[in-house]
């Protein structure tokens, strides 16, 4: 199974805990994090992802995410294709980097794009790829197995 993080999933542990719904995310993205340490779940990184991480002022936060890249069996680079159909999803509503981050999971075949933002999760219901919310991840797979 393929699984693309967004940058708000990566983010998301280190949010304030104290929010039942921040909590929750955390605590599926842990278990998310095992898997992929596990190989049960094969993650999937961008050159947008890198961008976008690389833009964290917080040093502490980019070493976190760095760590996992580690564990990514595919890079995904920008392709003119997915520069293409990103600019279609941006017709649809979806914000640029977010565009971006959608496009590449589909390009890299991916089964799942994680994101903690409700608002993305809304505007891609009619995509071909899975736009979860980590929690909502974890319960599929929980129905699955």
């Amino acid at each position: 199974m393929r699984v693309y993080l967004d940058t708000s999933v990566f983010h998301r542990p280190f949010d304030d805990q104290s929010q039942a719904k921040i909590f929750l995310e955390t605590q599926a993205i842990i278990l998310i994090f095992q898997a992929i340490e596990s190989r049960q779940i094969e993650l999937i990184i961008s050159e947008v992802l890198e961008y976008e991480i690389s833009r964290n002022p917080k040093p502490e936060q980019t070493l976190f995410v760095l760590t996992y890249f580690q564990f990514a069996t595919h890079h995904q680079t920008l392709t003119l294709g997915i520069r293409d159909r990103a600019k279609k999803l941006q017709e649809r509503g979806v914000k640029e980097l977010d565009a971006l981050h959608i496009a590449c999971a589909e390009a890299a075949n991916c089964n799942y794009m994680l994101t903690c933002d409700k608002r993305l999760i809304n505007r891609c219901t009619s995509l071909t790829i899975s736009v979860l919310n980590p929690v909502n991840f974890i319960l599929e797979l929980g129905n699955e197995g």
